[in-house]
C-alpha cells in the first residue's frame, strides 16, 4: 500500500533535509563543532594536520561509526560529509592485502544445503534456533580463525552462512564473502555507508543476490558469487533514516524495516525535532522495484510549537520483519515516538498484510512514550518532550513459535523488561506477559530472544550510566542476567544472575544486550564484558565461557582486537560458530573481529 506524502511547510522540508538554502561549509562546521579539540595539542586527540593526511572516506567512517560517532550524531548526514571533505584527502581507503584472498575464488551457492543461517535467523520464524552443534561439541569449542575489519572499532553486522560461504558486512560499509573453513576472501563490495544489518541471500533468476541495508537508508542487491552490484534502492529519503534490522525475503519480495537516528539529532537545541516516520518497504528481489510502503505513523508530521518543532514522529523498526505464511501476515515491532503527540503504533507489535502492506491489527505495549536523546543530557534540552517517555522500544524482531501444546504464539521482548506473548489468530490478543528485567533506556530485552519450542530465552541488558571522576561510563555492577520462560504459560523455568565483570577491563559491564542463540540443550548469550557463555537449557548452568577481549592474529593480516558483545548473537552452522566482537557505543569496549569456533581436534 503506497502512502502519498503531502507538500510540507518550508521549515519542515528543511528539517527533513529536502531543502538547502545555501551550500554547506565544511570549514564553518569544523570551526564551530570540532576546532576546540582538534586545534589543541592534546594526547589521544589527533590535530587537524593529522586529519589532513587521512582520506575523507576514513574521516567520515570515524564520524559515522567510529570513535567520533557520539560527538557527530547531532550533525546531519550532509554536514558530516562536508566536514570530512574539508579535512581529508580524496580517494578510497586501501582494500584488503592480496594475501587475504582465496587462491581459488570461484564457488557456487548450494541451494540444497540443509544447514545454513540466512538472515537474522536460520528459520523464517526468527526463533534463532539451530541444530549445528551438540552439547559435547560446545564443551570442546576452540577458536579456529579470526578475521579483522580494518580500521573499525565495532563489529556489529551478523554474517550469513550458505554452505561453505560466509557473507558479512562491516562498519566501513565493505561487504565480504569469506570461505567458512579458512576465512580467506572470495570478493569484497564497497557500500556507501556502514552496514550493521545481517545479510540475506536469495535466488534471483539463475543467480543469487546478497541483500542488506546500510546506515544511509539504502538497500543493496549484490551478486552473491561475484560481488558485483545488481541494484541499489533508497527506501526512505529522510536524511536520518537508517537500516539496522535484517531484510526478510519471501516469495521473491524483500521486506525492509526502516529506523532512524533522528532521535539523536535532538541533542542539538537548534534542530527542529522531529519529522521521521518508521516504515516497512516491500521491494521485488529481481530489480528492487517498490511493491508497497507502509508508515507506522499514518499522518504527516506538523508544526507544533513557536520554535520549529514537529510531530508526531518516530516509531522506527529496528529488527527484522517476521513472515507468517499461513496467515499471510508480516509482523514487526516498533520503537518510541521522538516528539509529541504520541501515537498508537509506537512501542507496538504490528501485523501487516503481506500482499498490500495494510496494517491489519496493532497491539501497543506502552502508550504515551515520546522520548529523544535531548532527555538524556541531564538538563533536558528544548527538544525533550514535556514529561519525557520511558523509551521502551521494541528493538528486536518478533518470534512466531508453536507451544508444546500446539498453540501458535507471537513473542516480543521489550526494553521495559517484559516479554509479551500474543495470539496471532486473535488479532494479537494477550496470552501472557512476564517481566524478566527492570527495563530502561538501555535496559530490558535489547536485540533478540531465542526459542527451542519449549522455552523462550531472554537476556537482560539493564545497563545504566554512572559518573566517576567526571567520566561517564557504564556501571560495572548493574545489568545482565538470562531467563528461560515456559512457552505454555510464561512462567519462569529458571533465571541466571549475571557474572561479575573485571573492574579493570575497558567498559566493564555485566549487561547482556546481545541477541541470544539456542541449539538443542544450550543457549548462548554474550555480555558487554566481552564474554560469550553457553548455558544449559535445563537449569542455566554455564557449560562454556570464552573471553573475546584480547588481541588476535588474523587470517587477513589486519590487526584484530575483541571487545564488547552487543547487537548480533552467535551464528551456528554445521559445527561452526561465528561471533562478532566489538561494540564501541554506550561505553562498550571497541573491537573489530569476526571469530570462528569449532570443536575440531
Amino acid at each position: 500500500m503506497m502512502r502519498m506524502i503531502k507538500i510540507l511547510p518550508v521549515a519542515l522540508a528543511v528539517a527533513a533535509g529536502a531543502v538547502q538554502a545555501q551550500p554547506i561549509s565544511g570549514e564553518a562546521i569544523y570551526q564551530k563543532r570540532c576546532a576546540l579539540c582538534h586545534e589543541q595539542a592534546k594526547e589521544r586527540i589527533p590535530p587537524r594536520s593529522a586529519l589532513q593526511n587521512m582520506t575523507s572516506t576514513r574521516i567520515l567512517r570515524v564520524m559515522n561509526s567510529g570513535a567520533m560517532m557520539t560527538i557527530a550524531y547531532p550533525l546531519k548526514r550532509d554536514e558530516r560529509e562536508a566536514v570530512a571533505a574539508y579535512l581529508g584527502k580524496a580517494g578510497p581507503d586501501a582494500g584488503p592485502p592480496a594475501q587475504a584472498y582465496c587462491k581459488d575464488r570461484n564457488f557456487k551457492i548450494d541451494d540444497a544445503a540443509k544447514l545454513q543461517w540466512n538472515g537474522w535467523s536460520p528459520t523464517s520464524n526468527n526463533a534463532r534456533f539451530a541444530a549445528g552443534l551438540s552439547i559435547d561439541q560446545v564443551k570442546r569449542l576452540k577458536l579456529k580463525w579470526a578475521f579483522a575489519f580494518d580500521g573499525d572499532i565495532s563489529s556489529y553486522a551478523q554474517p550469513a552462512v550458505i554452505g561453505k560461504q560466509i557473507f558479512v558486512g562491516s562498519a566501513s560499509g565493505m561487504i565480504y564473502a569469506l570461505n567458512a573453513d579458512s576465512g580467506c576472501i572470495y570478493w569484497t563490495f564497497q557500500g556507501d555507508s556502514p552496514v550493521r544489518s545481517a545479510i540475506s541471500v536469495a535466488p534471483a533468476g539463475k543467480n543469487h543476490v546478497a541483500l542488506f541495508g546500510d546506515l544511509n537508508g539504502a538497500v543493496y542487491a549484490v551478486d552473491a558469487q561475484s560481488g558485483k552490484s545488481i541494484w541499489k534502492k533508497k527506501v526512505e529519503e529522510h536524511e536520518a533514516a537508517l537500516l539496522t534490522g535484517a531484510v526478510t525475503v519471501f516469495n521473491g519480495i524483500v521486506y525492509v524495516p526502516v529506523a532512524s537516528w533522528e532521535e539523536t539529532r535532538s541533542i542539538n537545541p537548534e534542530y527542529p525535532c522531529c519529522t521521521f516516520r518508521g516504515s516497512v518497504v516491500a521491494l521485488r528481489v529481481r530489480d528492487g522495484a517498490q511493491v508497497w510502503k507502509t508508515y507506522t505513523i499514518s499522518e504527516t508530521p506538523r508544526e507544533t510549537g513557536k520554535v520549529p518543532r514537529f510531530g508526531p514522529s518516530g516509531a522506527g523498526i529496528w529488527g527484522a520483519p517476521t513472515v507468517d505464511a499461513a496467515r499471510k501476515r508480516l509482523y514487526v515491532a516498533t520503537g518510541d515516538n521522538y516528539s509529541p503527540p504520541a501515537t498508537t503504533n509506537s512501542d507496538a507489535i504490528l501485523a501487516l498484510d503481506l500482499a498490500t502492506g495494510k496494517i491489519m491489527w496493532s497491539h501497543q505495549a506502552t502508550s504515551g512514550d515520546a522520548f529523544n536523546s535531548a532527555c538524556m543530557t541531564g538538563v533536558n534540552g528544548p527538544n525533550c518532550p514535556e514529561g519525557g517517555g520511558p523509551d521502551f522500544d521494541f528493538g528486536s524482531p518478533v518470534l512466531i513459535v508453536k507451544t508444546p501444546r500446539g498453540r501458535d504464539l507471537l513473542l516480543a521482548g521489550q526494553k521495559s523488561g517484559v516479554v509479551h506473548a500474543l495470539d496471532p489468530g486473535k488479532n494479537g490478543e494477550i496470552v501472557w506477559q512476564t517481566r524478566v528485567a527492570k527495563g530502561g533506556v538501555i535496559g530490558g530485552v535489547q536485540w533478540g530472544m531465542a526459542s527451542d519450542g519449549q522455552n523462550v530465552y531472554a537476556a537482560s541488558s539493564d545497563a545504566i550510566f554512572v559518573t566517576r571522576n567526571q567520566v561517564r561510563s557504564l556501571d560495572r555492577d548493574a545489568g545482565g542476567g538470562l531467563t528461560a520462560l515456559r512457552l505454555n504459560n510464561g512462567s519462569k523455568a529458571w533465571t541466571v544472575e549475571p557474572a561479575k565483570c573485571d573492574p579493570q577491563a575497558i567498559g566493564c559491564s555485566p549487561a547482556q544486550s546481545a541477541a541470544v542463540t539456542a541449539i538443542p540443550g544450550v543457549v548462548f548469550s554474550g555480555s558487554m564484558d566481552g564474554h560469550l557463555r553457553a548455558y544449559s537449557t535445563e537449569d542455566g548452568r554455564v557449560l562454556w565461557d570464552f573471553n573475546t577481549i584480547r588481541e588476535y592474529s588474523t587470517v587477513n593480516g589486519v590487526a584484530g582486537k575483541g571487545g564488547a558483545l552487543d547487537g548480533p548473537g552467535p551464528v551456528i552452522v554445521n559445527g561452526l560458530m561465528l561471533v562478532n566482537s566489538g561494540y564501541a557505543r554506550f561505553g562498550g569496549a571497541p573491537g573489530n573481529v569476526l571469530l570462528a569456533f569449532t570443536a575440531d581436534e
